[in-house]
């Protein structure tokens, strides 16, 4: 798999809603119990029950989401850790869900992405177009993913579906960039962005069938066509020199 590293295109101006997003996501996490941080939700076997506890409340649990209601908490975690003593209401959790992450790999693989390709597309729709396209990118996947599997108890949580997004708006606004990416275990290669993010896409889709793995495939998917869909709508409509201009180079 190809780590995006560096966007050969300059922004021409401060990504300050990439930095926001980058230092929201990093402030969340280290709020939850998943980032061993926090001190006061206990070590070990406590610890534990509350992630999951936590995962529950907060994540994006898709027969909440398509039948509106929220559901029991599952056996296994009842069992081991207790009923739950929340209240949630459901929708709400499919803006929370972007903000929460399992562990700090799955933190930093989505936030390095973030990092590289959001500044450019920042650049280009505009501050807050972006934000608000950042969050709709995320709400597709998370619905998307929903109704594709809507009996499903399993919450989702992670930025992947936004960031997603941000990857299909990329393309389309700068099709031909060139990104740095790292290839395991030490290679670095300078790659046109439509190779390495055909590459992603191509990866997710043939993805689809692997039934062991807990990486939401379909939501990456939801989130991709969107924002490419929104990034032709963009270039479309767009007033801005910069949208107009990026197809040339």
């Amino acid at each position: 798999m190809a780590l995006p590293l560096y966007d050969s295109q300059p922004a021409r101006r401060v990504p300050w809603v990439t930095y926001l997003l980058v230092a929201a996501n990093v402030l969340v996490f280290l709020l939850t119990p998943m980032a061993h941080f926090a001190s006061w939700y206990g070590e070990n076997e406590v610890r534990q029950c509350r992630a999951a506890q936590f995962t529950m409340e907060y994540g994006a649990v898709p027969k909440e989401l398509t039948t509106g209601e929220q559901q029991p908490m599952p056996a296994q975690i009842a069992h081991e850790c207790g009923q739950s003593t929340f209240t949630k209401t459901p929708w709400t959790s499919a803006f929370t869900s972007m903000f929460l992450h399992s562990g700090w790999l799955h933190l930093l693989g989505n936030l390095v992405v973030l990092f590289v390709v959001g500044m450019g597309v920042e650049d280009r729709l505009g501050r807050l177009r972006y934000l608000l396209s950042y969050l709709v990118f995320g709400l597709v996947a998370v619905y998307g993913f929903a109704y594709t599997t809507p009996d499903s108890t399993v919450p989702l949580i992670g930025a992947s579906g936004a960031i997603a997004g941000v990857l299909g708006a990329y393309l389309v606004l700068n099709p031909r960039g060139r990104i740095v990416s790292w290839v395991a275990p030490v290679i670095f290669v300078r790659l046109p962005v439509w190779v390495v993010l055909g590459y992603w896409f191509v990866l997710q889709w043939f993805s689809l069938g692997d039934k062991e793995s807990n990486v939401a495939y379909v939501a990456h998917i939801y989130g991709f066509v969107s924002g490419m869909l929104f990034a032709f709508l963009a270039r479309r409509a767009g007033p801005s020199r910069g949208i107009a201009a990026l197809s040339r180079g």
